[in-house]
Formats: C-alpha cells, sequence, structure tokens
C-alpha cells in the first residue's frame, strides 16, 4: 500500500532540530529510559502496591482505599472475570466516574489479561453503541446512573457480562452503613438513577465477594501485547481505538518519572485528581505515575461543581495537581480555592488544551507555584512533551509546550514531505516507545498517520526554538477543542444530518474564554419550518454535554472548494473576526 504524502519519508537528511533539547533537561533526567524494566502494567502494579501496601492509595467521599487492599479487590475483580469466561486480549469495557470501583476494575481485568476499553459514563446510547460495536468488548463494569444508557445501546454489541455499581458501594470494607445511605439518597430521594433493565447484570460487590473466593490464574501477557483501547477522533472522523501496548504505557510512565522525580523527595505525595481518569492524561499521569510514588489520590467524581470540591478538600492538602485551562481558570474563581494554603503545593501540571497565559498568571499570583504545561495525545501514551520541573528555577509560563521527554523523538514536516530545521514551521511528528502501534482495525487510518519508520503525524503545526522548545502554531485543521475534549465536526455534521429537515451542515468551534472553544453549526434548511430548537433538541438525544452545539446559525449557502467540499476554516475565520477589536 502506498504511504500518503503526508506520511512518507523525507527526501533530505535528520534536520538540525535533532536533540536540541537535551540542554534544557533538569539536572538527573535521563535522555533515555529503559522500558524493560517493566513487562507488564501488571507487573509494574503489584510491585507498587506490595511497596506501598499500607499506604493510602485514594481517597473518595472522606473514605480511603489503601494499596493493599487495592491489590486485593483488583485480584478479586480478575477472578471474577475469570470466572465468567473472559480470556487474556478480549475487551473489557469500564464506563465509571472517578471513583474506587475505577482503580479496582481498571487494574483487575488488566490482571485478567484484559484489554481495557476506557468509556465516558457520559456518552449517548449512540455514542456507547459505537464504541461497545467496534472494540468487541464481551464485559462492562457501569456506573448506576448510566445503566439505562447501557441498556439502550446494547443491542447489537458483543456485551454478555455486565457488572453494575453505585457510588457508595466500595465505600468501607465489612457493613458500609455510609455506602448504603449514600446510594438510597442519590436513588430514592434526588432521583439520579434513571430506571433501567439489565436482567444479566451482577452488582460489583457481589462480582468482588465471588472472585475473592476463587483462584486468580496468571494471565500470559508480554509487553506487545494490548493493555488499552483508548478511543479518539485521531485527527478526523468518528471515534477509533488507538491500540496501546503494555510497552507504550511502561515507557511513558517512566519517561514521565524520570522527568519529575529528582523534584519529588521522599514524602507521601498527594494528587488531587478532578480529570476523569477514563481520559489518558489523568489515566497515565494520575493512576499509574503517582502509582509508582506510592502516592494519594484525591478523586473527585464531578470536577464541574467546584462547590462540592471546595468541601471535600476542605481538611485535605495536596503537593500536586492536574488540571486543564478551564478547570483551572474555574478553581481560581472560587474564592474558597484562593484563600488556601498553597505552601506543601509542588507540581501543578496542564494539559490537553492551551493555557492561557492570563490564567497561568493568575495562578502563580494565588498559589506561587508556576503551572507546568506539556503536551501529548492518545496516540502517544500520552506525553510527547513536557516544561522542565524545576522548583528551585522555575521557567516562567510563555505559552510553549515544553521539550520532548526522554526517549522521544520530534521533528517538523514541511509540505514536501521534508524535515524542517530551527526555527522553521512543519507539522509535528513524533517517534518514540509510547507510540501506538496503530487504528484498532483501521489499517487505512493508521498508514494516514504513521510511516513505517514510526513516525506519527499529529497534525498539529508548531515550531522549534534554538533550546529545543516547541510552540503550537495551530492545531488539527478542523478539530474543536471543548474543555481538553477532542470534538469532531464530521461527527457533529452526521447527527445534525439525520434530521430530514437539513440539506447541509457545517460545524466549527469558535474561541470561548471558559470552555476554549464552543461548538456552532451553520445549517442550510431543506425545510423553511426548521428552527435552531429543534436542531439543539435532536443533538441533546445523541451527543454528548460538551459536544453539544452551543450555537446554531441559517445560511442559504456554504462556503465550498471547486469541487464541493464545505470550507470549514472559511467560516471558523468570519466568526474569528467578529471578535477582533475594530480599529
Amino acid at each position: 500500500m502506498a504511504v500518503p504524502l503526508e506520511v512518507q519519508a523525507p527526501r533530505f537528511g535528520a534536520p538540525d532540530t535533532d536533540g536540541i533539547w537535551y540542554d534544557a533537561y533538569p539536572p538527573g533526567v535521563p535522555r533515555e529510559i529503559d522500558p524493560s524494566q517493566y513487562e507488564t502494567i501488571t507487573q509494574y502494579f503489584d510491585e507498587c502496591t506490595a511497596a506501598f501496601r499500607d499506604r493510602v492509595a485514594y481517597v473518595s467521599i472522606g473514605a480511603s482505599l489503601t494499596y493493599g487492599a487495592l491489590a486485593r479487590k483488583a485480584e478479586a475483580f480478575a477472578a471474577w472475570l475469570q470466572s465468567v469466561g473472559i480470556q487474556p486480549g478480549e475487551r473489557v469495557a469500564i464506563m465509571l466516574p472517578n471513583t474506587f470501583q475505577y482503580p479496582v476494575a481498571l487494574f483487575g481485568a488488566l490482571k485478567a489479561g484484559a484489554v481495557v476499553v476506557n468509556v465516558n459514563p457520559l456518552y449517548t446510547p449512540r455514542e456507547l453503541a459505537h464504541q461497545l460495536r467496534d472494540s468487541g468488548a464481551r464485559a462492562i463494569v457501569v456506573f448506576e446512573n448510566f445503566a439505562k444508557t447501557l441498556e439502550v445501546a446494547l443491542p447489537g454489541t458483543r456485551v454478555e457480562h455486565i457488572a453494575v455499581t453505585a457510588l457508595g458501594d466500595l465505600l468501607s470494607e465489612g457493613v458500609n452503613v455510609k455506602g448504603r445511605l449514600l446510594n438510597f439518597v442519590l436513588k430514592r430521594v434526588k432521583k439520579m438513577v434513571p430506571k433501567y433493565s439489565l436482567p444479566n447484570a451482577v452488582r460489583l460487590r457481589d462480582a468482588l465477594a465471588l472472585g475473592a473466593k476463587r483462584p486468580m490464574a496468571n494471565a500470559a501477557r508480554t509487553s506487545g501485547d494490548l493493555a488499552f483501547l483508548q478511543y479518539t477522533g485521531g485527527t478526523t472522523g468518528v471515534a477509533k481505538g488507538a491500540m496501546l501496548t503494555h510497552a507504550n504505557i511502561i515507557a511513558n510512565v517512566l519517561q514521565a518519572k524520570a522527568w519529575s522525580a529528582s523534584q519529588l523527595d521522599g514524602d507521601i505525595e498527594t494528587v488531587l485528581t478532578p480529570l476523569p481518569l477514563y481520559h489518558i492524561y489523568s489515566l497515565t499521569v494520575n493512576a499509574l505515575i503517582f502509582l509508582g510514588l506510592g502516592g494519594r489520590n484525591i478523586l473527585i467524581a464531578n470536577p464541574r461543581d467546584t462547590k462540592r470540591m471546595m468541601m471535600i478538600l476542605r481538611r485535605e492538602t495536596f503537593t500536586g495537581i492536574t488540571a486543564i485551562n478551564t478547570l483551572y481558570n474555574a478553581l481560581l474563581d472560587n474564592p474558597l480555592f484562593c484563600r488556601r494554603d498553597f505552601s506543601a503545593l509542588k507540581l501543578a501540571m496542564a494539559g490537553g488544551m492551551a493555557t492561557q497565559k492570563v490564567v497561568a498568571d493568575r495562578f502563580k499570583a494565588v498559589t506561587g507555584q508556576s503551572i507546568v504545561e506539556g503536551y501529548g495525545l492518545t496516540e502517544c501514551s500520552p506525553i510527547v512533551a513536557t516544561h522542565p520541573v524545576d522548583l528551585k528555577n522555575p521557567r516562567d509560563f510563555d505559552g510553549s509546550i515544553g521539550v520532548p521527554v526522554p526517549s522521544t523523538q520530534v521533528r517538523f514536516r514541511r509540505e514536501d514531505g521534508s524535515w524542517a530545521n530551527v526555527g522553521e514551521a512543519g507539522e509535528l511528528c513524533v517517534k518514540g516507545p509510547q507510540v501506538m502501534l496503530g487504528y484498532w482495525n483501521r489499517p487505512d487510518e493508521t498508514a494516514r498517520v504513521l510511516d513505517d519508520e514510526g513516525w506519527l503525524a499529529t497534525g498539529d503545526i508548531g515550531v522549534m526554538d534554538a533550546q529545543g522548545f516547541i510552540r503550537l502554531i495551530d492545531r488539527k485543521k478542523d478539530m474543536i477543542l471543548v474543555s481538553g475534549f477532542n470534538v469532531y465536526p464530521s461527527e457533529i455534521e452526521e447527527v445534525v444530518m439525520m434530521l430530514p429537515g437539513v440539506r447541509e451542515v457545517a460545524a466549527i468551534g469558535v474561541p470561548d474564554a471558559a470552555q476554549g472553544e464552543r461548538v456552532k453549526v451553520f445549517v442550510v434548511a431543506r425545510d423553511a419550518s426548521l428552527t435552531a430548537d429543534e436542531i439543539l433538541r435532536h443533538c441533546r438525544r445523541n451527543l454528548t454535554g460538551y459536544k453539544m452545539p452551543r450555537e446554531v446559525a441559517f445560511r442559504e449557502a456554504l462556503p465550498q472548494t471547486n469541487v464541493g467540499k464545505i470550507l470549514r476554516r472559511a467560516l471558523r475565520d468570519e466568526e474569528v473576526a467578529k471578535l477582533e477589536p475594530r480599529a
């Protein structure tokens, strides 16, 4: 198969950017890491939980889960999966928010030899059905609040085994009075659990009890075996599964640990975890990197509720936080957050979307710490580059995304396929042990972004300066970034086009101070009676909240190329021009 132009091997030699970033590395950070230290994530997990058995691993709603208890429950879940016939390599979906159940299901599935399919709990039935069918998942763990969504999405999938759980289920060992009361209030008083019918489902707590009575068989997995199908839109189109191996994830964990280890002492590190663990950023940084540090994760199930978050944090002190620009902005708008004592804070990490300078400056003024911004993508497990972590000599926020992490090569490709040099813009390409195998069952999509030499074309346009620091100029052509989540116009357009009254549609991202961008759709109506409210109601039934259009504009026609392709960029340029101050 011919490799498309955008990923053809360059016609010229290596650029003058190669390796120039090493002088910017903090003292003690190696240029290379050895990913063969661990064969699998399970080996890493077992070593960490044994070393830190008596430490608290997770904190949730005033309860705590130790590393020892996590190990026992994960093994019990693995034994239950094996008892119902889940074989190594088969896919297990996890549809949970940040609760104790998530790490139990995550590490239990991996110990059973399964491939984890992370699912956004807020998906609509259409989105969930696509991911379950595409991945071929045979089992799923689902939060009770979203079980109705699963019921609707289930037909046509391969799912045979379902474990349902509620917020309070694992809050304590033995008689769980607090958990039962919490579950009763959420279900019966606040009516937050829609009625559902999943006749073959079991309660997760019952599955764990059954698994605890059975021996767990060691699943023979190797570093090259799949650990995750982490769904993303790539650069365009419907969600597809990035195939991440045990070696990919271990490499990225070791890269990040090597980067920050010299700045973290022997104390128990406590990290605030408001970002969902099913997201690759939080999964790798919070669930896995801090696992190796024996750290405490303070789990926040709903980061949008900053009032409740402040209640959870009123007796907590954290040394690290991972967040995105919009969340930092929301926290800084909360007076209780700004009045906290931040003397213990060591690391404030940002990713997922560009951090705005005004937010970074406000954060430093309030906390005394700089936000350490990095860059990554699902296809790279996700970390590619980050700013040096130097607590004694912090680098002021400058809008760059830092330098490549150890064992990572970054180059920029010109339009003619050759490599760009220092100070010259091009498409950012990545090569390293953290780069995915490809997209699940999509060889054509894989060939568009990954060449035979292992260079991944990210679709982001950037430039590298003489010190090796990277600055992004533009993003993937049409992708919309809403609060750190990728939103792909083609998916929005497909949903809108389901309405008979729509002739043509284009979706774009409009700059938004709160979310980074908001979705706006332009519609050419077939039926003159079609209203914006009808379109929004239809979208609400078929799209997750962050993908929802916030504006609908009707047009007589949409701008097109000479071959009829709709020019989304022209529409976006119009919207941006409206926001620019007039001279």
